[in-house]
């Protein structure tokens, strides 16, 4: 009585592998080609593979193998696109044990030595299959060297000689190796592929999984399908009867979208008791913090892209509920808002990931997000500003002045030398205003004193403007009039006015002429200087040189007490009674 043996396990990764280019998903165009260049003969004598993970590159290569190998049920079958997958070859390429298909992992075998050993067998033909064929995967792990010995190999490979190179480093193979070979890019598995492999390998096992499950596991493989499938193996041993979305969920330590959905509504409304309630919530229900960070992220930038394209909305792997939230959210917020937000969460990111309590971090990201939450844009506060009329002159400290740095909602409007009524019924007259602001720019009788409150401030970009760029003409605490030296900022008049008014409380008239202008702060300061220079230049020497050379200036001119004044900062000090060693006692 013969005893069955029970069916060995195989993860479904392995299970479930292509084994002809027809199981391929997601890699038409390849595909295509493939098929058109071995009907047409015209197989070239290396290929190269690239992609990220899970993507299919090993798994194409042994497709290639073995429908150049393949003999068919008959045994006189040639190359083809679909192999039969029952000839010898065919069996031998899927199982790793062909004897002339050789396939080598160069990460662990990276150099000149190991490529030698395959130069050194490409002269001898295949044992007992059409082609010879060398499967490298990870081919960028190769040394610069090996790469080097390979070249004249891989340019003129004997003709029962093919190479086929696997590599998720694309950028790593030198450029000399990429022209020998046809590359073929192989691209990430669509979410409505995956969801559709899923689907069919769940029922191939008979497994209930739901729907919005195998969303779960699409989002999570980002295009891999052995990513996928590790993960359905892994669901279907989660769950008992029927794999639910909160296993899921679960066990990628994801917190629940609907719930972090509401976790971004909570933070772009400024509610920081409640973010924080329901981000404790979800902590204390398994979910990563970094995790929730990593999808508010996701969220921002999903919104942000349907907000431009509105067709983005309709992703396979959103249920019906979000995609109406999210559509909404995109209607309701300003882009600015959106990547203000995905700004601090990518640094938000980087706290979490390297601080010692990741709560904690994230924690005090969701209050920093909340707490610019409802702050206006610079295009609204410039707005407010320019709406609002400008306060009266409080009692600040220095008689009527604002305390240093305080804002005014004045500032950013015109520069004006008439003051404004109060509105409330013919209540505190014009005069009285008036009267007012006489008292509190009286502190500035003269020019250097404006020059003073400037320097005060710290304004040093404005100070410098004013020393540099104002010929006064006339001047009156509260009215100034000037002529711009040259070079001076067109705007010099409207920025000095809104700073003043910010610093007085009071508005400054600000007048710009075309000439009459006393010397500007700067050419004072330095007239003697100047004077050094012109009489310096007038030297026959010195203005042979800048006759010689047109471009030279006169830096600076150091006068011979100047000269007498450093050599005697920088001499040794006299010392009085000095010893001489060869003076008799």
């Amino acid at each position: 009585m013969s005893e069955t043996t029970p069916a060995r396990y195989q993860v479904l990764a392995r299970k479930y592998r292509p084994e002809t280019f027809a199981d391929l998903i997601g890699q038409d165009a390849m595909v295509r080609t493939l098929r058109n260049a071995f009907a047409a003969d015209r197989i070239a004598q290396a290929f190269i593979m690239t992609g990220i993970r899970g993507t299919g590159k090993t798994t194409t290569a042994r497709i290639i193998a073995k429908g150049m190998n393949c003999i068919g049920p008959d045994g006189q079958g040639g190359p083809t696109t679909e192999p039969c997958g029952q000839c010898e070859h065919c069996v031998a390429i899927m199982e790793g044990r062909h004897v002339d298909v050789m396939e080598m992992d160069a990460a662990s075998r990276t150099g000149v030595g190991d490529i030698r050993e395959i130069i050194d067998s490409v002269r001898y033909r295949a044992a007992s299959a059409r082609y010879k064929i060398y499967i490298i995967d990870e081919v960028h792990m190769l040394s610069v060297n090996a790469f080097n010995a390979l070249l004249k190999t891989l340019e003129e490979p004997p003709e029962h000689v093919k190479f086929i190179f696997a590599t998720t480093e694309i950028r790593k193979v030198p450029v000399t190796v990429l022209s020998r070979c046809q590359r073929f890019d192989l691209r990430r598995i669509e979410p409505e592929d995956m969801l559709a492999m899923l689907r069919r390998i769940a029922a191939a096992e008979g497994a209930r999984i739901a729907e919005d499950a195998l969303a779960l596991i699409t989002r999570a493989a980002e295009g891999s399908a052995r990513d996928a499938t590790s993960l359905l193996d892994q669901a279907i041993s989660h769950g008992a009867e029927e794999t639910t979305a909160e296993q899921v969920r679960a066990m990628l330590g994801l917190a629940d979208r609907g719930r972090v959905l509401d976790l971004f509504d909570l933070i772009l409304k400024g509610d920081a008791a409640g973010a924080l309630a329901e981000l404790g919530a979800q902590y204390g229900e398994g979910a990563d913090p970094l995790a929730v960070l990593r999808d508010l992220a996701e969220i921002t930038h999903w919104v942000s892209v349907v907000k431009i394209t509105p067709d983005a909305a309709e992703d396979p792997t959103v249920g019906p509920d979000e995609r109406a939230r999210g559509a909404a959210m995109a209607a309701a917020l300003p882009m600015r808002v959106l990547a203000r937000m995905w700004q601090m969460l990518l640094q938000a990111l980087e706290e979490v990931s390297a601080a010692p309590n990741a709560m904690m971090a994230a924690e005090m990201a969701v209050i920093r997000l909340t707490h610019v939450a409802d702050l206006p844009t610079p295009e609204d506060l410039i707005r407010r500003l320019q709406d609002a009329p400008p306060p009266p002159p409080g009692p600040g400290p220095e008689g009527g002045r604002p305390a240093q740095g305080a804002s005014s909602p004045g500032a950013g409007a015109a520069v004006s030398a008439a003051p404004t009524a109060v509105q409330g019924g013919g209540r505190a007259p014009v005069a009285a205003l008036a009267a007012d602001a006489e008292t509190s720019l009286a502190r500035f009788a003269t020019f250097d004193r404006v020059v003073d409150l400037i320097r005060a401030n710290r304004d040093v970009k404005l100070l410098v403007e004013v020393e540099t760029g104002v010929r006064l003409v006339s001047y009156q605490p509260g009215r100034i009039e000037f002529e711009p030296a040259d070079g001076a900022p067109a705007d010099l008049a409207h920025r000095l006015g809104a700073r003043l008014q910010i610093w007085t409380g009071n508005r400054w008239a600000i007048s710009v002429v075309a000439s009459g202008g006393a010397a500007t702060i700067a050419e004072r300061r330095d007239r003697s200087e100047n004077a050094l220079k012109a009489q310096a230049g007038e030297h026959p020497l010195v203005r042979a040189v800048l006759l010689r050379f047109p471009k030279a200036r006169i830096v600076s001119v150091r006068t011979p007490e100047e000269i007498a004044a450093s050599a005697e900062a920088e001499a040794l000090p006299e010392v009085e009674d000095e010893w001489d060693p060869f003076e008799d006692d």
